[in-house]
């Protein structure tokens, strides 16, 4: 497909609508096709719309599972932002943000999340750009190997701004899905201020198309290519997520051991930061060289971690306490209780009950979604038990990380990702967790926040550089070498 940044100039002068612009890229997770984006490029008088459409597919414990994302922005020739649309389908329900210049220069936002919404004003980031924008600024940039600048680029999703980085490496042959090869230009991308090594190298033309990017995504190596259409909607092929994330477990972690402390030994591949969060109830200590000891369970005073913060009392697009059906089921399951701890407890085990398909095809939902349709896994129990206590009053986050599975999608003792909550009670984070039906010793805090599907992802992304070497009862610590240095959290010596 011919791009040239001359003749679309003449024909955005045009008063009429320039035919849209079709490419397709095929999507491959591990070498094995999942998908396929769908770009569409309209040139309107001086405005400019691009179009993408992301379909998804895989299984979770051989249940097919299919996502599918539609961006939408308009820009001005120069690549001024004018409006967004953002939709995505990760359960059964559309969620749906867009935007709005105003003539006052202010953006008018509808966020529809679970069937509920709500508008508000923003104030449009300085310099902060969508699809063309981010385009003409890689051209304006330029090729020449070294090059380095940064670029905001704006999330019509999250309605927040990446600041990222990008390195010029030169220009490469690529070939493509279809065996043709192609001279590009190599760009490699970072979040600014990311401790992490989760780089995307991108591939552009003299125009500043994308036409390949390689990305990782949940320890996978996510790929797109440029490829016609009949290439990009062929068949997909299974791949599960789930079987893929899992982690052998060092031993079989029974029940005698669960409800007791353990000491875990995990090492961690790759450029990686500590992948583990300090709570209440886990402490972490470096050992160096990507070995870290997490303790879980052990009886501890309130930890250095602060306590909650603003969003862990409110209502968010995702975990709507506000809702008057999420209020409705707190005061239902928490009753005549008397105290914040009771109520947490009566409002676990309600869920337990009232969430009654374990609906392994529900990408992510949303506590009001959820209330609805009582069907989810573990992040939807997360959510919503979540939006109950804040709606009752009570600080509350949602936890990400992995928790031991007995038998999972054909797999036998193994860790698996999975969420719960934590509940600010007596000055400290205490957790519930109403998908295992109690808190205990093989969870293993990855992350916290406050319920949007993003920071479950962002937590998961070292999934498939994680092994756990050893996991040891607290009753057997006394007999273990006491370690000669390492941080925990802040810096304190291992124990």
């Amino acid at each position: 497909m011919r791009r040239c940044l001359a003749v679309l100039a003449v024909l955005c002068a045009l008063p009429t609508a320039v035919p849209a612009e079709e490419r397709w890229m095929t999507v491959l997770l591990d070498g094995r096709k999942v998908g396929s984006l769908r770009i569409d490029r309209e040139v309107e008088a001086d405005r400019v719309v691009t179009r993408q459409v992301l379909d998804f597919r895989m299984t979770r414990a051989k249940t097919p599972m299919a996502l599918r994302t539609e961006l939408r922005s308009t820009e001005s020739a120069s690549g001024a932002p004018l409006a967004f649309y953002a939709s995505t389908r990760m359960s059964s329900q559309e969620n749906l943000a867009t935007g709005q210049v105003r003539d006052d220069g202010l953006f008018q936002i509808s966020n529809t999340v679970g069937g509920q919404s709500k508008i508000d004003l923003l104030i449009w980031p300085a310099g902060a750009t969508l699809a063309e924008g981010q385009r003409l600024t890689v051209v304006r940039e330029g090729f020449r190997p070294g090059t380095t600048y940064r670029v905001r680029n704006f999330d019509s999703t999250k309605q927040q701004v990446a600041n990222v980085d990008v390195t010029v490496i030169g220009r490469e042959v690529v070939t493509m899905p279809d065996e043709t090869r192609e001279t590009l230009h190599h760009l490699r991308q970072s979040i600014a201020g990311s401790a992490t090594d989760h780089s995307v190298d991108i591939w552009v033309d003299d125009d500043g198309y994308i036409r390949r990017s390689v990305a990782p995504l949940l320890g996978f190596r996510l790929e797109m290519a440029a490829c016609d259409a009949a290439c990009a909607q062929a068949p997909d092929q299974d791949i599960d997520l789930l079987r893929a994330a899992m982690i052998v477990s060092p031993r079989p972690m029974v029940a005698a051991l669960r409800v007791a402390p353990v000491r875990y030994t995990i090492s961690v591949r790759g450029k990686h930061a500590n992948p583990f969060v300090q709570t209440d109830e886990q402490k972490v200590y470096s050992l160096g060289d990507g070995v870290y000891l997490v303790d879980v369970g052990f009886g501890s005073r309130h930890s250095d971690e602060p306590g909650p913060l603003p969003e862990d009392t409110a209502p968010n697009p995702w975990v709507q306490s506000d809702a008057e059906p999420v209020i409705a089921l707190a005061k239902l399951a928490a009753g005549d209780a008397t105290s914040d701890l009771q109520r947490m407890r009566r409002m676990r085990t309600f869920l337990s009950e009232y969430i009654t398909a374990k609906g392994l095809d529900v990408g992510y939902a949303s506590a009001l979604e959820t209330a609805t349709t009582r069907r989810g896994d573990c992040t939807e129990h997360a959510v919503l038990l979540t939006a109950m206590a804040r709606a009752l009053g009570i600080p509350a986050r949602v936890v990400t990380g992995i928790v031991y599975a007995e038998r999972m999608g054909g797999a036998n003792r193994v860790f698996i990702p999975h969420a719960w909550a934590q509940a600010w009670i007596d000055n400290r984070w205490i957790s519930f967790d109403s998908a295992q039906r109690r808190f205990d010793s093989t969870h293993i805090a990855m992350g916290t926040g406050s319920g949007e599907p993003w920071r479950f992802f962002a937590a998961m992304s070292t999934l498939g550089s994680i092994r756990i070497e050893r996991a040891l009862p607290g009753s057997n610590l006394m007999d273990i070498p006491v370690p000669a240095s390492g941080t925990q959290g802040g810096g304190g010596q291992a124990p």
